[in-house]
């Protein structure tokens, strides 16, 4: 979109965010006439194409949409919770085949972070101490 301000444009996100769309980011880019201009991707499930393409329209000036599938491999995923001397953190717990990844929910150690003001690292180097054990 090269007629839409950056701040109008801005305001799509939460939108599309909260209608579903896994993500929202936008790119810079050249169009014709060599104008500049602002790229909006959108990543969605299929099912939800028709609203999020009826929120894009009405919410920017654009007035066409480009479209491209993709095939989408993800890991199994759970959270579980990890006790350490400031209060639980969850982590998530990804798996495919042989293959597991954990990763500390950041909103948990940023608030333990904050409350007993701490660098958030020393809160993740904890928790995965902690998944050591």
């Amino acid at each position: 979109m090269d007629d839409q301000s950056a701040e109008r444009l801005a305001a799509i996100l939460p939108v599309l965010i909260n209608a579903g769309a896994y993500d929202v980011y936008f790119t810079p880019i050249q169009m014709k006439k060599n104008r500049p201009a602002t790229k909006l991707s959108v990543l969605i499930n299929k099912r939800d194409l028709e609203d999020i393409t009826y929120l894009i329209f009405k919410h920017t000036s654009t007035v066409g949409i480009r479209y491209q599938s993709f095939n989408r491999t993800v890991m199994s995923r759970h959270f579980t919770k990890v006790t350490t001397p400031w209060g639980a953190v969850s982590v998530k717990v990804a798996t495919f085949k042989d293959i597991t990844k954990q990763t500390p929910e950041f909103e948990d150690c940023l608030a333990i972070s904050q409350k007993y003001k701490l660098p958030i690292d020393n809160v993740y180097q904890m928790v995965y101490q902690q998944l050591k054990n």
